[in-house]
């Protein structure tokens, strides 16, 4: 309830006034961080203009007078900083003076405007070491780096401070904490990954200003010299983490909307995801044009509009009232009492079903074989094992998250009806504790004993799988598969990548040609299980445009696969010799003849044996033509398989 908070005057018989409207003070903490973000962006620019020493070594005055004398713009843009700074922890002082008045003892409102207060005092105090210590203009020590990141960490958290202010002065939900599981803890995470994601930024940023490069390639050549200071060699980092933390955040932004469905969860995990893209973008065009000051601050501007946005998301997911899908029964789920299923005890069989071994068979045969393609030898041992687990723990760990998010269309499907998730002999809470954990060893696995290109290619495929295909897009429209699918394309890059560290023609042709053939495979399939589909409310093209559509559909997409099957013979050859040689063109010549034949047969005679032929070729036409391609580029390596079965460890 709002209300306004009288002032204690009745003695004097005085007529009592309202102090302030808890509506203005909402008004005014939101004001407020609007205001400090403006101060934060202009101390971005005394550092990009490298105006921090604009008044020397004099701190809190600009010059050794009481009153300055700017002679030059660098002391009146330090000066303009530190006026602003010091109005700002006068208006701090007045939020917090008025969140005691107006708000009763306990109010989150109090603890943050408190905590407002606290860093903003932090805040002047690192800004004023970077003065007295002479840490700023070219100064390029370790000490610098170090004060900056603090610096950025603590504006954050003080901004975070100002947004939870003013958005529980409005009397949203207070927080609940209690049994938010893998989501909760996921969430926080992120936070700490954005934490750490600004700090490679501030390094990134002061390298741009120390060390301006005249082109790009100069600046990666300056990054990867080797003697390479501090700065430089760390620069490359950032783009590398905001890959890396930029999936994540899509992956848990994601799952947050299904697993804690409101319309504000909805909203800013959109917003999220929105924000992410631009600031990707953002980046890109910051290295693209060498980093001008201007877009250093507009970088920096959606970096702390997607930090808030993370906080947010975080808030409105852990409030009171939002809905815990995950620990939601199969009668909440589907409101029928009959849906209820058995709870078993969970063997370790259940946790290896939560990884559907199955599916990732093939995905894990033409990872290997791509291994092989790229070294053109044995891989050695300990990378082909790492790749191998590293690459099924973050297919797994896709498939997990796939059940516990689809357990709803699982509920109600024959075919899936017996699923872990779905008998509760591993809860779906508890299974997605697992495919984070699978997800996580994964991805240390790949980036320790192959690179960390490998590790983001997997945990890329990922979260396509996740995002793109099991939420965005299968109960929306019957070409799921077609987009999503591309998800099943990234093991055998992953693969290249951790043999080479880099992705050749090739490489990307393998991609290209698991994508085309994907819908082949899995429409014969949906042929077969069509009604399953149609009972679940599932959009897949049998269900939604009939059995003669989907034939065709999967002639034209046979035909794709062939062509992109003859790609690599079309490529030039690589520096370790011819790309492609005979054994491949024999095989591939045969495998695609039974592939249109199988494709001619269901298209004259629609029907379950055909359908089933096609379905179970297609994997056997896919694992073949990644082996005989393997075998071919090893072959070709010396002139024969003594040379290029050579063992390396």
């Amino acid at each position: 309830m709002r209300f306004a908070l009288l002032s204690p005057k009745l003695r004097c018989g005085m007529v009592e006034r309202p102090v302030m409207s808890r509506t203005k003070f909402s008004q005014f903490a939101w004001g407020l961080l609007i205001y400090n973000i403006a101060v934060v962006l202009w101390g971005a620019l005394v550092r990009a203009t490298g105006s921090g020493n604009g008044c020397g070594d004099h701190w809190p005055a600009c010059g050794p007078g009481l009153i300055p004398n700017p002679q030059h713009a660098a002391t009146w843009i330090e000066l303009t900083h530190r006026v602003t700074v010091g109005a700002g922890i006068f208006l701090v002082i007045a939020l917090c003076v008025l969140a005691y008045r107006l708000f009763p003892k306990g109010s989150p409102v109090r603890l943050y405007a408190t905590l407002a207060v606290v860093f903003t005092f932090t805040e002047a105090l690192i800004g004023a070491g970077l003065v007295v210590f002479k840490l700023v203009a070219h100064d390029e020590s370790l000490y610098r780096a170090v004060a900056m990141s603090a610096h950025l960490v603590n504006t954050l958290v003080l901004l975070g401070m100002f947004n939870l202010t003013a958005w529980w002065s409005g009397d949203e939900p207070k927080l609940d904490l209690k049994r938010q599981g893998a989501v909760g803890w996921a969430l926080l995470f992120s936070l700490v990954l954005m934490v750490f994601l600004a700090v490679t930024g501030a390094i990134s940023a002061l390298g741009d200003t120390l060390h301006p490069a005249s082109s790009l390639a100069a600046g990666l050549e300056q990054d990867f010299a080797p003697r390479a200071g501090f700065l430089l060699s760390h620069r490359p980092w950032h783009p590398y983490t905001a890959i890396s933390v930029g999936l994540y955040i899509i992956l848990i932004a994601g799952i947050t909307e299904k697993l804690r469905p409101s319309p504000m969860t909805r909203q800013m995990a959109r917003w999220v995801v929105s924000l992410l893209l631009a600031q990707v973008s953002m980046g890109f065009l910051n290295l693209v044009l060498l980093a001008p000051i201007w877009m250093q601050i507009a970088h920096l501007l959606l970096g702390i509009q997607l930090w808030l946005s993370i906080v947010m998301l975080t808030v409105s997911a852990l409030s009171e009232g939002v809905p815990k899908v995950e620990l939601m029964t199969a009668e909440h789920i589907t409101g029928r009492p009959d849906s209820l299923v058995p709870v078993g005890r969970a063997t370790w069989k259940d946790y290896v079903a939560l990884t559907k071994p199955r599916v990732i068979s093939l995905l894990l045969f033409t990872t290997m074989t791509a291994m092989f393609m790229a070294a053109r030898h044995w891989p050695g041992l300990a990378l082909f094992l790492a790749t191998s687990v590293g690459l099924y723990m973050a297919a797994g760990a896709a498939n997990a998250i796939n059940m516990v998010l689809e357990r709803d269309l699982d509920l109600r499907m024959e075919r899936t009806a017996s699923r872990p998730t779905v008998t509760q002999s591993v809860p779906p809470a508890t299974a997605l504790w697992f495919a984070f954990g699978l997800e996580a060893g994964s991805f240390v696995l790949l980036w320790s004993v192959a690179n960390l290109l490998a590790a983001i290619l997997a945990f890329a495929g990922l979260v396509v799988y996740v995002i793109v295909y099991t939420i965005l897009l299968k109960r929306r429209t019957w070409s799921n598969i077609v987009i999503g699918g591309a998800a099943g394309a990234f093991p055998p890059l992953v693969g290249w990548a951790a043999v080479t560290g880099n992705l050749s023609p090739l490489a990307w042709c393998l991609f290209a040609l698991i994508f085309v053939w994907t819908p082949v495979h899995f429409w014969a399939l949906a042929l077969l299980i069509k009604d399953d589909y149609a009972k679940a409310g599932v959009p897949m093209l049998p269900v939604v445009r009939g059995e003669r559509h989907t034939v065709l559909q999967i002639a034209m997409y046979t035909v794709a696969t062939v062509v992109m099957s003859i790609l690599p013979l079309l490529l030039p050859g690589q520096e370790d010799h011819a790309g492609v040689g005979g054994i491949y063109i024999v095989a591939a010549v045969l495998l695609n003849l039974l592939l249109l034949g199988r494709s001619f047969q269901l298209y004259q005679h629609t029907d379950r044996p055909r359908a089933s032929k096609l379905f179970h070729y297609s994997m056997l036409y896919l694992a073949l033509l990644f082996l005989a391609l393997a075998v071919d580029r090893v072959v070709g390596v010396g002139g024969g398989v003594g040379h290029g079965m050579r063992i390396y460890l």
